[in-house]
């Protein structure tokens, strides 16, 4: 019995320093990253230009701390928004008709249940109560990370809830997140593993931003952007988010 008191106390103690580690190396990625200086900080605007065609097309994106973001991209001189979420509903420009339509209801589901996370679920992964594994160390392009599973609240897929899994990949040196995962759990990559790298930190407003960041599928396509300018706490057209459909 004595024996087995010992063998359960010390499982208990390695489940609670692992817990503790992944804190730990959350709290030095945020640190890193302009601690403190995140509190004050309630939004975010990104621009750029993607090269299409031969032609230059300007994208914005803007992210509250409140969940409200959209995407808008102007193209022959027609703004069209992607993404919207204006805090009740989650809408989108359709290219044919170009009026705002309502996503789908797993993807609005989705979209207010993650709509906390700001920058992202790293930030108040406890506040939102998120689980935070550390899961060991793996080399992501020659970098050394830790590696952090992240267990949101279930989600949406085709109807039924399902696991929230997100894994985030933060350097042991610099302590800068460089990539996250997530597998997709519907549609037709439904079971792939959609992958966002993070890199070129630089000095914005008093936090450190990513300027590059390559978003795809791991082992698969992906796509690079380089961002021209981030804001922090913009001035934002408070229309620009709202829904205007029926």
């Amino acid at each position: 019995m004595n024996k087995f008191i010992i063998t359960f106390s010390l499982i208990v103690a390695s489940m609670a320093a692992q817990s503790q580690s992944a804190k730990e190396v959350i709290s030095q990625c945020v640190e890193a990253l302009g601690g403190k200086n995140w509190e004050s900080v309630n939004g975010l605007r990104y621009t750029t230009n993607v090269e299409q065609g031969g032609m230059k097309i300007p994208l914005e994106v803007v992210a509250l701390r409140d969940g409200r973001t959209y995407t808008k991209i102007t193209f022959q001189g027609m703004e069209i928004i992607q993404g919207a979420y204006d805090g009740t509903t989650v809408w989108s420009t359709n290219f044919m008709t170009q009026k705002p339509e309502k996503a789908e209801a797993d993807d609005a589901e989705n979209t207010r249940r993650s709509a906390g996370d700001f920058p992202n679920a790293l930030a108040n992964y406890e506040k939102a109560g998120y689980k935070a594994t550390l899961e060991g160390e793996e080399n992501i392009d020659g970098v050394a990370c830790h590696k952090i599973k992240m267990e949101k609240k279930t989600m949406l897929a085709e109807g039924v809830e399902v696991p929230n899994i997100e894994y985030y990949y933060i350097d042991k040196d610099s302590k800068a997140l460089i990539m996250t995962e997530s597998e997709i759990k519907s549609g037709e990559m439904k079971g792939q593993i959609a992958q966002t790298k993070l890199s070129d930190y630089q000095e914005t407003g008093g936090v450190y931003m990513p300027y590059s960041q390559t978003v795809g599928l791991k082992d698969g396509q992906s796509q690079s952007l380089t961002f021209d300018k981030i804001e922090v706490n913009p001035v934002v057209v408070e229309e620009t988010f709202k829904y205007k459909g029926e």
